[in-house]
C-alpha cells in the first residue's frame, strides 16, 4: 500500500468516526442543511437581477420591472437572514453537542487508560488532547464544515448558472477547475501534514508549561528559571514555525487559485465581448455572468480557508482518537465481590514485567491471612510496590495469579474489588475543595458521621474542627495549605471512610520529620486494626511490629519472617536494618 493510500484510508476512517458522533443529531443537522440550501440559493440570485436591471429596466426602461426587482431584493435578502439565523444556530449547536460528546468520550477514555499508557505519555501532552485538539476540532464542526458546505452549494450554483446563460464561456471557466482541483489535492497533503506538526508543537508547548509549574519548588530550588525559559522558548519558536508553515501553504493557494480565476476572467470578458458586439449574448447577460465569476471568487476563497482549517481539524481528530484507542484499562470480569470480603490475599507464582525481558517480579508465592500485618522491604527496585499494585489490579501478572478470599482478581468486577481496598501512597494527593470532599473522596456521598469516623481513625480530627470553617476550610492546590503529615493522615482517612478490609501504605510515612511520623504511625495503626495490611516501608519503626515481614530483592522473596527472627538470621533484613535506609 502507498503513503498516499494510507493516507486516504486515515483520512476516510477519521470521517466515518467524525460521522458516528453526528448520527444522534441528524434532525437538526438537517434542518441546518436546508436553512444552509436557502442560503445558498438566495446567495446565487443577485447577478441574475443584474441581467434584468441591465436588459429590462435599462435598455427597456420598464418600471413596473424596476419596481418588481426593488421589492424582490428585500424579500430576498429577509429570507436569507432568516435561513442564515437557522444555518449557524443549529450548525453551531450540532458543532457544540458533537464537540461536547468527543470530549467526554475522550476525558472519559483517559480516566480509564491503563497505567502503562498513561506513563507512556507526558500529563502535558494529554491535557493538550483535550484542550488544543479538542479546539481544533470544535472549529471543524461548527465553522469549518458550514462554510465548506455552504460555500460549496453557492460555488456550484452559480455554476449553473453561468451554464444555463453560456455554455461556450462556462467551458473556458471549467478548464480551469482540472488544474485547480489538482492544487487543491497538492496543497491538501502539506496542509495536513503542517497541521498535525502544528498540533504536536501546541502539545509539546503544552507538557512544558505543565511540567514547569508542577515543579516549580523544584526550578525555584535549583533556580533554573532561565533554563525553563530557554526550553518555553524553544518550543514557542517550534510552535510558532509550524503554524507559519502552515499560513505560507495556505496564502500561496489562495493566490494561486485567485490568479487562475482572474486570469479565466479575463478570457471571459473578451470573449464574451465580442459576442455581445455581434449580437450573439445580450448586455445584461455578459453583465450577470461576470458578475456570478466575480461572486464565485469569494466562495472559493473561502475554500481555500476551509481547506486548511479542515486538514488541521482532521490532524486534530486523528489525535484525539489515537488517544481514544490507547490501550484502556482491563474491565475485569462479571464476577461480583462479596459486600465484605474477608481479606485473604493469596500470590501463586506470580510473575510481572513491564517491558518484555525484565521481570521485576519472579516467582512470588505468599498467602496472608484474613487481618494480618504483613511488612515488604527492601532494595529500591527490588518490586515492592509493583507487589502491592498487582493486588487492585492497576497491573496484571504476566503469569499467575492474585487471588482474594480464594477468588482471581483477574475475574473480578474492578470496581467492586477496589472498594475493598484502601490505599495510602507515599506522596498523598489531595483535590481542590474542602477536608470533607476529599476525605469523602474515597466514598463519594459519604456522610459527615461516616467523614469524621475516618478522620478520628486517622488522628485529625481535633485539628480539623480547631480549623476556620472545620471540615468545609480549603486544602488549595494539592494540599498546599496543609503541612505532610497532615496530608498523610487526610490520605489515611480518605483511605479507611469505605472501611476496606484491605489497607495498603505504600511508604507513607518516608518523607515525614520525626513527630509527623509518629503521629502517622499512630493513624495507621488504628487504620490497620481488624483489617489485611500490606506496609510497604523504609524505616525500621514502621515494619518492626508487623505480623510478618518479607524482604525482597531482585524481584524474589528472599527473607520471610518475624522482626526478631529476620535479625538473627544475620541476612539481608539485617543489613538493611542497620543501615541508614531502615
Amino acid at each position: 500500500m502507498t503513503n498516499g493510500q494510507k493516507f486516504e484510508r486515515a483520512k476516510t476512517k477519521t470521517a466515518s468516526r467524525l460521522a458516528g458522533y453526528l448520527q444522534p443529531y441528524m434532525r437538526p443537522f438537517l434542518g441546518a442543511f436546508f436553512c444552509m440550501v436557502a442560503v445558498s440559493v438566495m446567495n446565487v440570485l443577485p447577478p441574475w437581477l443584474f441581467k434584468s436591471v441591465v436588459d429590462d429596466v435599462l435598455i427597456s426602461k420598464n418600471t413596473v420591472v424596476l419596481n418588481t426587482l426593488c421589492a424582490g431584493v428585500v424579500v430576498i435578502f429577509t429570507l436569507k437572514g432568516a435561513a442564515l439565523f437557522g444555518q449557524q444556530y443549529l450548525m453551531n449547536w450540532v458543532g457544540q453537542r458533537v464537540v461536547m460528546d468527543i470530549r467526554l468520550a475522550l476525558y472519559d477514555h483517559m480516566q480509564r487508560m491503563s497505567l502503562r499508557a498513561v506513563h507512556a505519555s507526558r500529563v502535558g501532552e494529554l491535557m493538550s488532547r483535550l484542550t488544543g485538539d479538542v479546539a481544533a476540532l470544535q472549529g471543524l464542526v461548527t465553522n469549518t464544515l458550514t462554510d465548506l458546505a455552504a460555500n460549496g452549494a453557492a460555488f456550484f450554483g452559480m455554476l449553473t448558472f453561468i451554464l444555463y446563460i453560456n455554455w461556450q464561456l462556462t467551458l473556458i471557466i471549467v478548464a480551469a477547475l482540472p488544474a485547480i482541483a489538482w492544487l487543491l489535492g497538492y496543497a491538501g497533503e502539506k496542509l495536513r501534514s503542517a497541521g498535525r506538526r502544528v498540533q504536536e508543537r501546541l502539545a509539546n508547548l503544552t507538557a512544558i508549561v505543565q511540567e514547569a509549574f508542577s515543579a516549580i519548588r523544584v526550578v525555584r530550588a535549583f533556580a533554573t528559571e532561565e533554563l525553563e525559559l530557554a526550553r518555553f522558548r524553544q518550543g514557542n519558536r517550534e510552535n510558532f514555525d509550524a503554524l507559519l508553515r502552515a499560513v505560507r501553504i495556505q496564502a500561496v493557494l489562495a493566490g494561486v487559485v485567485e490568479v487562475f480565476l482572474i486570469a479565466a476572467l479575463a478570457v471571459v470578458f473578451w470573449f464574451g465581448g465580442r459576442q455581445v458586439l455581434t449580437d450573439r449574448m445580450t448586455p445584461g447577460e455578459l453583465v450577470a455572468f461576470i458578475g456570478y465569476i466575480a461572486f464565485m471568487v469569494q466562495p472559493v476563497r473561502s475554500l481555500m480557508g476551509s481547506l486548511g482549517s479542515i486538514q488541521t481539524g482532521l490532524a486534530a481528530s486523528e489525535r484525539i482518537f489515537s488517544a481514544l484507542d490507547a490501550p484502556g484499562e482491563a474491565s475485569g470480569g462479571g464476577g461480583r465481590v462479596p459486600n465484605r470480603v474477608r481479606g485473604r490475599v493469596t500470590f501463586e507464582n506470580v510473575r510481572f514485567s513491564y517491558t518484555p525481558g525484565r521481570e521485576v517480579l519472579r516467582g512470588i508465592a505468599l498467602d496472608v491471612r484474613a487481618g494480618e500485618k504483613v511488612a515488604v522491604v527492601g532494595p529500591t527496585g527490588s518490586g515492592k510496590s509493583t507487589l502491592a499494585d498487582l493486588i487492585p489490579r492497576f497491573y496484571d501478572p504476566t503469569s499467575g495469579r492474585v487471588l482474594i478470599d480464594g477468588t482471581d482478581v483477574a475475574g473480578l468486577s474492578l470496581p467492586d474489588l477496589r472498594r475493598q481496598i484502601g490505599i495510602v501512597p507515599q506522596e498523598p494527593v489531595l483535590m481542590r475543595g474542602t477536608l470533607a470532599f476529599n476525605i469523602a473522596y474515597g466514598l463519594p456521598g459519604a456522610s459527615m458521621e461516616s467523614i469524621r469516623a475516618a478522620a478520628k481513625v486517622a488522628g485529625i480530627d481535633d485539628f480539623i474542627m480547631d480549623l476556620p470553617g472545620a471540615y468545609e476550610a480549603e486544602v488549595g492546590e494539592r494540599g498546599v495549605t496543609l503541612s505532610g503529615g497532615q496530608r498523610q493522615r487526610v490520605a489515611i482517612a480518605r483511605a479507611v471512610v469505605r472501611d476496606p478490609r484491605i489497607l495498603i501504605l505504600d511508604e507513607a510515612t518516608s518523607s515525614l520529620d520525626m513527630e509527623a511520623e509518629r503521629q502517622a504511625q499512630e493513624a495507621m495503626s488504628r487504620a490497620m486494626a481488624d483489617r489485611t495490611a500490606f506496609v510497604i516501608a523504609h524505616r525500621l519503626s514502621t515494619v518492626r511490629n508487623a505480623n510478618r515481614i518479607l524482604v525482597l530483592a531482585d524481584g524474589e522473596i528472599v527473607q520471610e519472617g518475624t522482626h526478631e527472627a529476620l535479625l538473627n538470621q544475620n541476612g539481608l533484613y539485617a543489613t538493611l536494618a542497620r543501615g541508614p535506609n531502615l
